[in-house]
């Protein structure tokens, strides 16, 4: 894996005027519309790993197309926001998930198009669902 990982360009966003001496490093000093350029570029999928900050960066600016999600069984007090307050509204759609042996759940979502409100639940209800409901019934 670190063989291809050299061999492969890998762009380091930043607001510093950091030395970037990994073999195959480019800047991106201003994110957002270094990485709308590089999406109308040729060249393979675009994949960032583990800055919230760019996270949220590209989500404003609409510019996420897969997401995929790991959800850990660990809390760690409050953590950082995913989804920030001036993130874009965008549907997506779950194409795939699993869970780990030790119970990470591990989904991939598209994009969907336009944003759709409406109904969520499942139907038919789980029992647990119908269970629910005829609790909040009894107890008003």
């Amino acid at each position: 894996m670190a063989k291809t990982f050299n061999s492969i360009t890998k762009y380091v966003a930043t607001r510093e005027g950091l030395d970037l001496t990994w073999k195959g490093s480019v800047a991106l000093r201003d994110a957002a519309p270094d990485v709308a350029r590089l999406k109308q570029e040729d060249g393979p999928a675009l994949v960032t790993q583990g800055s919230t900050n760019l996270i949220q960066t590209l989500l404003t600016n609409d510019l996420v197309d897969d997401i995929n999600l790991f959800t850990f069984p660990v809390v760690l007090g409050e953590g950082k926001k995913l989804f920030g307050k001036l993130a874009k509204a965008a549907a997506f759609k779950l194409v795939s998930s699993r869970v780990s042996p030790n119970g990470v759940v591990i989904a991939q979502y598209v994009r969907r198009g336009a944003v759709k409100t409406g109904d969520f639940s499942m139907d038919p209800p789980t029992p647990a669902e119908i269970a629910r409901r005829g609790k909040m019934q009894r107890e008003g």
